[in-house]
């Protein structure tokens, strides 16, 4: 089981995922957010494109949010961006600000 952070953007030309929203996973939902409609997409577009069961995923926090929790049972978080095809950050980035 993997607990996923996701950054939802709404009302979209397309279904896609397009990368991250800093430590979230940013998709993109033609659904608009009104009356749960985008909430509805966004868990059988993650069904899909894990090819897993709708019934394994399920919406923790964020329900009239654009920042979503969701429990991913079956997988892990690196297998969840694997299939996502999200790459994860190997551990802190090096700093860009000069020493003297």
């Amino acid at each position: 089981m993997a607990i996923a952070h996701f950054h939802i953007v709404p009302n979209a030309k397309t279904d896609q995922v397009v990368g991250t929203h800093g430590d979230a996973i940013k998709i993109k939902l033609r659904a608009p957010a009104a009356d749960g409609t985008a909430n509805a997409a966004l868990l059988n577009f993650l069904a899909e494109e894990l090819e897993i069961s709708k019934r394994a995923i399920v919406l923790k926090r964020g329900e009239k949010s654009r920042e979503k929790l969701i429990r991913v049972e079956g997988l892990s978080e690196i297998e969840i961006h694997r299939r996502l095809g999200i790459q994860q950050s190997a551990g802190p980035r090096p700093s860009n600000h000069l020493t003297s």
